[in-house]
């Protein structure tokens, strides 16, 4: 048995994506981030949908349209595939803890 809330006792300077299930056709995982954003100039622009839920935490994702949506916990999201994003803010304190979807998913 997991507990999605537990965190590491150090958590590093890094994200932390551990994948829950998989298959061939979905990933669930886990993203802890603490302060990390999306590199200056860089995008996400995946292959797959992704449904997200911000479980703890705060933060802000931007699309290429300038398009900015601020999530607290208990927020979620539909990011279709190809349309790109970036995470403009994770809040440190508390950690944010994410849960992720990644697949072809009906909205």
């Amino acid at each position: 048995m997991h507990n999605i809330y537990e965190l590491p006792l150090e958590l590093p300077n890094l994200e932390i994506f551990e994948a829950i299930a998989s298959s061939q056709d979905v990933l669930i995982e886990r993203i802890i981030s603490t302060g990390q954003t999306t590199p200056k100039g860089q995008w996400y622009d995946q292959e797959r949908d992704e449904w997200v839920i911000l479980l703890k935490g705060e933060a802000e994702i931007a699309y290429d349209d300038d398009t900015r949506v601020k999530l607290q916990a208990g927020d979620y999201l539909m990011i279709p595939k190809h349309q790109k994003h970036r995470v403009e803010y994770t809040s440190s304190q508390p950690p944010c803890i994410w849960l992720a979807v990644h697949g072809k998913l009906a909205t």
